[in-house]
C-alpha cells in the first residue's frame, strides 16, 4: 500500500533523524577514543574524568565560562578522597575570569585548546595584599585573583598536550602605564600554601602580569611552559618561586618584558616577619629572551632569605643581564650559597650584576639598618658573546658582598665595548681562568681550580611522574 504524502514526510524525517543521531554518537566514541588516546607525565593519575562541557562549557570565544569552570571544580572536589578528578579543557576558545583549583586535582588544557582571560574585571575577585608585601605590587591596594588560583591544596596539577592560556593583557598593561590601578593586576597561575604543585606542558601568553607564581609553596614542578610577552611589556616576568621550598624548573622558553625567572621571598620588613625563604631551587634547560632584564634575578624581594639556588644548562639570548642579585639597605635577609654552571649568553648588556642599591620599599616602615647578607655566589663554565660590560658588582659600604667564585669564563666583548670592563665595588671573592681578568676585587685563584657546584640532588629531583591518561 502506497503511502499517503504526510506519512511519507514523516518516514523519511525519522530516518533522517536516526542518521543523525548514529553520526553524532559515532563522532561522540570517535572524539572519546581521540581523548583516551592522550596520555600525560603527572605526580599523580586520577580516577574521575569530566569534561568543561559537562557544565555547560561553550568554547566560542565569547561566552564566559567562569561559572563553568567553578561549577566543574566545585563537583569534582568531592572526589578528591576517591583517587582524585581531572577537569579536561576540549578543543575551542573559552573566554573566563578567574577560578580556584581544589586537592587532588588535575586541570588538563588540550592542545588545540585557548583560555582566553576575560577582560571584564568583574570577573576578577579582589584578594589581601601579600603578608610578605605589605601591599600590592602595582599599587597600596590590594590584588587582583589569579586567572588561575589556588590556596591551601595538596596535589594539584596544571598541565596539557602545549594548549594555551592568553592573559589578553594588552589592556591591563595600558591602565598600569596610565597609573589607573590602585591595586595589582592578575597573574595567570598563582598557588600558594599548597604541597605537591606541578605546572606543566602549556603555553602562556600575554600575561596581565606575572605569569607563574608559587608562593609558600614545597615540592613545586615548573615544566616545558612557553611563556610569551612583549619585550615592552611591564612586569611580565616568567616564573617567580616566592617563599618555596624544593622547587624544580626545567626545559622553559621565556620570551618576556621582564626577569625570565625572579626568585623571591619578601619584602622589608614583611618579608623578615614572615620569614619564609626561598631554598632548594633548581633551573635547567632554561632559554631566555629579555633585552631589559635579567634572565635569572635573586630579589629584590629577598627579605625572608634565599639560599641553595642552583642553576644549570641557560641559555641567555639578547638579554640584559645574565644573573642578577638585587637588593638595598632595608632589605635585610640573605642571598648565598648561590650555584651557576654553563651558561650560554649571546648579546647582553652585562654578564654578572649585583645591585646593592636596589631601592624601592613597600612603604616608609622599613628598617634602614636591616643590611643584606649577599655570600657564598659561585659561577663557572660560561661562554658568552657581543657583551658590553663583563660584570657591574654594586655591593653595599660597609657591607660588601662576599664570597664570590667566578671560574672558566670567557666573554666576547662588542665592537664598542664599555671602556671599564669589569666595575667592582664592596665585593670580595676570587676568579680562575676568566677573560678579560677580572678587577682587582676578585683576584686571580693561584691553583686555577672550579668554583664549587653541588654534587648531591634535591629532593625534588627524585619525583618520578607517572603516566596518565584521558579516561
Amino acid at each position: 500500500m502506497e503511502l499517503c504524502p504526510k506519512s511519507r514526510y514523516y518516514q523519511i524525517i525519522a530516518i533522517v533523524s536516526s542518521i543523525l543521531i548514529l553520526k553524532l554518537l559515532s563522532l561522540r566514541v570517535e572524539g572519546r577514543s581521540q581523548l583516551e588516546s592522550i596520555s600525560y607525565p603527572s605526580i599523580n593519575c586520577r580516577k574521575h574524568t569530566a569534561l568543561l562541557t559537562d557544565f555547560g562549557g561553550v568554547g566560542d570565544g565569547e561566552t564566559s565560562n567562569t561559572k563553568a569552570f567553578n561549577s566543574a571544580i566545585a563537583n569534582l572536589s568531592q572526589f578528591a578522597s576517591d583517587g582524585g578528578a581531572q577537569l579536561i579543557v576540549p578543543p575551542g576558545k573559552w573566554l573566563t575570569g578567574s577560578f580556584n583549583l581544589t586537592s587532588h586535582f588535575t586541570l588538563y588544557i588540550h592542545k588545540d585548546a585557548v583560555l582566553l582571560a576575560s577582560q571584564d574585571e568583574k570577573e576578577w575577585p579582589q584578594l589581601a595584599v601579600l603578608p610578605s608585601y605589605g601591599r600590592g605590587r602595582d599599587g597600596p591596594g590590594g590584588r587582583f585573583s589569579s586567572l588561575i588560583f589556588g590556596t591551601n591544596l595538596t596535589d594539584v596539577v596544571v598541565t596539557g598536550g602545549n594548549g594555551t592560556i592568553d592573559g589578553q593583557g594588552a589592556p591591563w598593561w595600558m591602565k598600569y602605564r596610565s597609573k589607573q590601578l590602585n591595586i595589582t593586576r592578575p597573574y595567570l597561575i598563582e598557588i600558594m600554601y599548597s604541597d605537591k604543585v606541578q605546572i606543566s606542558n602549556l603555553t602562556l601568553i600575554n600575561s596581565p602580569s606575572w605569569n607563574v607564581h608559587p608562593y609558600y609553596c614545597r615540592n613545586v614542578l615548573v615544566q616545558g611552559l612557553t611563556i610569551l610577552a612583549p619585550i615592552d611589556s611591564p612586569n611580565t616576568d616568567g616564573i617567580n618561586p616566592d617563599s618555596c621550598a624544593n622547587t624544580i624548573i626545567e626545559d622553559c622558553y621565556i620570551v618576556s618584558g621582564d626577569d625570565c625567572i625572579a626568585v623571591k621571598s619578601g619584602w622589608d620588613q614583611y618579608g623578615t616577619k614572615f620569614g619564609m625563604p626561598t631554598k632548594h631551587l633548581l633551573i635547567r634547560r632554561l632559554t631566555c629572551i629579555s633585552p631589559d632584564s635579567a634572565t635569572i634575578a635573586l630579589g629584590s624581594e629577598m627579605s625572608g632569605g634565599i639560599k641553595d639556588v642552583r642553576a644549570e644548562d641557560i641559555t641567555a639570548i639578547d638579554t640584559q643581564s645574565g644573573v642578577r642579585i638585587k637588593t638595598a639597605i632595608g632589605r635585610g635577609g640573605y642571598v648565598k650559597d648561590i650555584y651557576v654552571r654553563r651558561m650560554t649568553m649571546k648579546t647582553m648588556k652585562y654578564v654578572f650584576w649585583m645591585t646593592g642599591s636596589y631601592g624601592s620599599h613597600p612603604d616608609p616602615g622599613f628598617d634602614p639598618k636591616a643590611l643584606p647578607e649577599i655570600t657564598g655566589i659561585n659561577y663557572r663554565d660560561m661562554m658568552a658573546e657581543n657583551v658590553t660590560y663583563a660584570a657591574r658588582l654594586d655591593g653595599i659600604e660597609n657591607d660588601p658582598f662576599t664570597g664570590i667564585c667566578i671560574s672558566n669564563v670567557t666573554i666576547g666583548l662588542t665592537e664598542n665595548p664599555h671602556k671599564l670592563h669589569w666595575n667592582c665595588t664592596n665585593v670580595q671573592g676570587v676568579t680562575s681562568r676568566v677573560t678579560p681578568p677580572a678587577c682587582d676585587l676578585l683576584p686571580a685563584k693561584k691553583d686555577n681550580s672550579d668554583c664549587f657546584y653541588p654534587k648531591d640532588k634535591l629532593p625534588i629531583e627524585n619525583v618520578k611522574l607517572k603516566t596518565c591518561f584521558l579516561k
